[in-house]
């Protein structure tokens, strides 16, 4: 303050200012005195500044440290004043109340102690940290889990087959498994570890037979939905440690159950997915070995979990996309389609109550005739189950409560006459066979999804240069089928009555219609065949017989399988007589029985009796030269001889 020369002014205050040396030196080499003074300013404002943040981060500092030192004052005068009011329970710290827990605990000694030194670590973590919020959330799961707890189980055959008597129509070879099952363990009074797998097309029923099995054992129910997990996580659980970590589902759903010996369904086991994430099928091997699953350990539990008194049961709808390992661990009960008579009776007895109950009717306001759902299921659904038909006799429920409010009407009764009032117009049809015996038309039968259909297959024979055409859409086999046909017709054209070189004068085209839908299966040979010997002898294929199954180079005919499905599509085309293989003779006692009384069954074990049965007439044989280069060696032979 007392210094009035600029120049000595700037000298003073730039030597007693904390900066670098390089800056003080800046400064004193410039001689310009307004320039001196401008570099001397510059870096007075930026200590400026620097002090200034640095004041706002200690005032930080010291509010943040002074709001602790309030909190833990406050909480120590809380616990003065609970000793001091011998309070025990605002006493009990949440470590104190987690040892309590830990200690009732119906679980190993080994399980106990990791446990507690968890609880250890927790008491000397802070309130405030994010180890301490991992550490609690992990103990909260693991005591929520209902260790020890297990449900009385009601293991009585009789009770069983009643509840799925009356809960499910059909299903006789379902229910007779699921009955040895619960005799076994009736008697053993130990679960066996079997994991049973249903398979079957969708709305057969399998998710709620499964869950009558449940009831019939008296076991708590939960469902696991496995369609698109690809996440080995889901199963098995993430680590702890992990932001966000979540036990697998195999965990929540005995927590979600609670108890221990669970009845788990792991449903649409067939739609697991895999990617970099890991493969959840290879995770459920250890959940579905009896022989290890007692032990199972989930990521984030990190201690065993004995699942062997849980009882698994899959569903699924096809076994194609399921690992062969996870396969083998379960045993696979086949929920095939429903015939049309067991629609109906399903549809009578059980899904026309459900609806008109759900939709507040009785049977004075609506019925609906037998032969009304018999058209329904005819020609308004085309399914494996029942699911479309449940919604069409929902639409039905609908538009007659509509029609109740707006006309006033008390009572409708719904009959084939009337059916295209609630439905509308027919949206299926089943292909009948024809009524006359054609050239080169055969009737085969196919398996689908959705049950068994009829299926004729034409041959056009034409002038040209041996090619061979084939039409319609069809797969692999079915082209590798007709190729096979065409070439055991090559090969026995003299036994057939054809000429030996047709196959370079004419063209053969093999057409199955319908020709947008793919088709494809082992099971059409011998149709391909009688249809291209049809065409060629000129001999009718009779109107009225079908035929399955598949046909070697040499003319054998191999098994196949649905014969179920395809026997009931037969009937209801009209066909009286069904050609199969020999090896498919024992499958005929699981057609319905009013199949088999008025379809003739011919089974047969090579081509020749095929056409016997298939063909109107037998193909003359003309007197065409055929060598045989191996009777010829062999006739040489014995004259040598």
């Amino acid at each position: 303050m007392n210094i009035n020369d600029v120049e000595e002014f700037i000298d003073v205050v730039a030597g007693n200012i904390f900066v670098k040396q390089e800056d003080k030196m800046e400064v004193l080499s410039e001689c310009d005195i307004h320039k001196r003074m401008i570099k001397l300013i510059e870096i007075m404002n930026n200590e400026s500044q620097i002090m200034k943040i640095e004041f706002e981060i200690a005032a930080r500092v010291k509010e943040e440290m002074d709001r602790h030192q309030k909190e833990y004052y406050l909480r120590e005068q809380v616990k003065a004043i609970n000793e001091e009011l011998g309070d025990k329970d605002g006493l009990q710290s949440d470590c104190d109340e987690y040892r309590s827990k830990i200690s009732k605990l119906n679980v190993t000694d080994e399980v106990k102690e990791k446990l507690l030194k968890d609880v250890d670590k927790l008491s000397k973590m802070s309130n405030m940290s994010a180890d301490g919020t991992v550490m609690r959330n992990y103990l909260d799961t693991v005591l929520e889990l209902p260790w020890g707890v297990y449900t009385k189980d009601r293991i009585s055959v009789k009770h069983a087959k009643k509840i799925l008597d009356d809960e499910h129509f059909g299903l006789k070879d379902v229910k007779e498994r699921i009955t040895e099952f619960l005799a076994v363990k009736q008697i053993t009074k130990e679960y066996n570890g079997t994991i049973l797998c249903l398979v079957g097309p969708p709305g057969v029923g399998k998710t709620s037979v499964a869950k009558s099995i449940a009831k019939a054992m008296n076991k708590n129910y939960v469902r696991i939905s496995l369609g698109g997990i690809r996440d080995e996580a889901e199963i098995r659980g993430h680590r702890k440690t992990y932001v966000g970590a979540m036990p697998g589902r195999i965990v929540n759903a005995i927590k979600q159950a609670k108890s221990m010996n669970a009845f788990i369904l792991l449903d649409e086991i067939d739609k697991l997915c895999s990617d970099y994430k890991g493969d959840p099928s290879s995770a459920l091997l250890e959940v579905l070995d009896s022989e290890q699953n007692f032990s199972f350990r989930d990521n984030f539990l990190e201690i065993p979990l004995d699942l062997s008194n849980v009882v698994f049961v899959t569903t699924a709808n096809s076994l194609d996309t399921i690992s062969r390992p996870l396969l083998d661990r379960m045993e696979v009960i086949n929920i095939s389609s429903y015939t049309l008579q067991e629609k109906i009776e399903i549809a009578m007895n059980y899904l026309v109550p459900k609806q008109r109950k759900k939709h507040g009717l009785d049977t004075k306001n609506l019925k609906i005739s037998r032969d009304a759902i018999r058209d329904v299921v005819n020609y308004y659904t085309k399914e494996a189950g029942v699911r479309n038909l449940e919604r069409s006799i929902a639409e039905i429920c609908r538009k007659t409560a509509k029609n109740m409010v707006e006309n006033d009407v008390k009572s409708i009764n719904v009959t084939p006459l009337n059916l295209e009032k609630y439905l509308g117009k027919r949206k299926f049809f089943f292909t009948d066979v024809e009524n006359t015996d054609e050239i080169g038309v055969a009737n085969g039968l196919a398996w689908t999804s959705v049950g068994g259909d009829t299926l004729q297959i034409e041959t056009n024979i034409v002038p040209g240069s041996g090619k061979v055409e084939l039409t319609g859409k069809l797969g692999d086999v079915m082209k590798e089928s007709a190729v096979a046909a065409i070439s055991y017709v090559r090969a026995n054209c003299h036994k057939l009555g054809i000429a030996s070189d047709f196959y370079k004068k004419f063209d053969i085209h093999v057409h199955v219609p319908e020709g947008a839908v793919p088709k494809d299966g082992p099971s059409a040979g011998i149709t391909i065949a009688t249809s291209v010997i049809s065409a060629l002898t000129k001999i009718p294929v009779k109107h009225n017989v079908a035929m399955t199954g598949e046909i070697t180079i040499r003319g054998r005919v191999l098994a196949i399988g649905g014969l179920k499905e395809k026997s009931i599509a037969a009937h209801r085309a009209g066909v009286d007589t069904i050609i199969i293989p020999k090896h498919n003779e024992v499958d005929i006692e699981d057609v319905p029985e009013i199949v088999r009384n008025e379809v003739k069954f011919v089974t047969v074990e090579n081509i020749g009796e095929v056409l016997s049965v298939a063909l109107t007439d037998k193909p003359v044989v003309k007197d065409y030269k055929f060598v045989d280069v191996e009777s010829e060696v062999v006739e040489e032979v014995r004259i040598k001889q």
